[in-house]
């Protein structure tokens, strides 16, 4: 009996041995101890309660995620970009004001400075009359032609501008540039003024010419009838001549009147002088060169032909 209890003894201390310093059992090949009795007793009668595992620790790892930022932080680290600033547009500064062209000729002025501004317009095409030393409307009109031309402004009167930019494209007018004997060039003759004396006169120009065996002596401008009262056309010859005549029928002054058909006359005319081409006769042959009309006046004769034609 004692051996017994002092075998049991022993094996208990064993046992006990055994746990304290972590040793086990090696299993069998089915998974128990390989002297396990069923039931799961021990070999001498002893339940053993199996020691749990020691805990399997595992290497520490750190997370590879970031965490996300506050969004107090997402602004103090990147501010949103602020819209561009327009800068401020520099100080304006008064331009300064260009002075307007001095004017040196408009409408109603009469000088040498108008005669030669007339003679220079029609050097380049723009008036096509002799110049007469006062300003119309017809040369008016040619200002205002050759200002556009030149893309100025349209305005008719001649201020500095115009006047230095015609300098440029002209050449100064001669003697018989100024002063021609007609406002228009003086036709071409027809053949049956190239002989004798004649007073050759063409409606297509406006000019008579006084002409003897085929030389003009003196030439003037003229005027003819209205469409009503038409001056006749083609060759006659001087009947007679009154200095101072006045028309029975009109009533109207004829000065340096020379007759060479019916009632109709070469002769002064006042109202042609003021007026222009604007008006008409009553089918005379109006001049409006007194003086030279009346030292035509003088050496015309009765018998001389007169030639009127296109």
């Amino acid at each position: 009996m004692l051996r017994t209890s002092a075998l049991r003894g022993g094996l208990a201390a064993t046992a006990l041995l055994a746990v304290s310093v972590g040793c086990t059992v090696q299993p069998g090949a089915d998974g128990a101890p390989p002297d396990a009795k069923p039931g799961g007793g021990s070999p001498l009668g002893v339940s053993i309660a199996p020691l749990p595992d020691p805990p399997v620790t595992r290497p520490e790892s750190t997370p590879a995620t970031t965490s996300p930022t506050p969004a107090a932080d997402r602004t103090s680290a990147a501010p949103p970009s602020a819209p561009p600033r327009t800068p401020a547009p520099p100080p304006t500064r008064p331009s300064p004001s260009v002075p307007k062209p001095a004017t040196l000729m408009a409408v109603g002025a009469q000088s040498d400075q108008v005669r030669e501004l007339q003679a220079r317009l029609r050097q380049i095409g723009h008036f096509d009359r002799s110049p007469t030393g006062y300003y119309g409307t017809v040369t008016a009109t040619a200002v205002s032609s050759f200002q556009g031309k030149r893309g100025l402004p349209l305005t008719g009167t001649t201020d500095t501008v115009t006047w230095q930019r015609l300098l440029g494209m002209t050449k100064q007018p001669t003697r018989d540039e100024l002063r021609p004997p007609t406002e228009k060039p003086v036709a071409k003759p027809d053949p049956r003024c190239m002989k004798g004396r004649v007073m050759c006169i063409s409606k297509k120009s406006s000019t008579l010419a006084w002409m003897v065996d085929g030389k003009v002596k003196s030439a003037m401008d003229v005027r003819f009838g209205s469409e009503y009262t038409p001056t006749r056309e083609g060759l006659f010859s001087v009947g007679w001549k009154s200095r101072d005549h006045v028309s029975t029928l009109y009533d109207s002054p004829m000065p340096y009147a020379m007759f060479f058909s019916g009632g109709q006359a070469v002769h002064y005319s006042s109202d042609f002088a003021a007026r222009g081409y604007e008006g008409a006769s009553h089918g005379c042959v109006n001049v409006r060169d007194e003086k030279k009309v009346a030292a035509l006046f003088e050496q015309v004769k009765a018998g001389d032909k007169v030639v009127i034609y296109w």
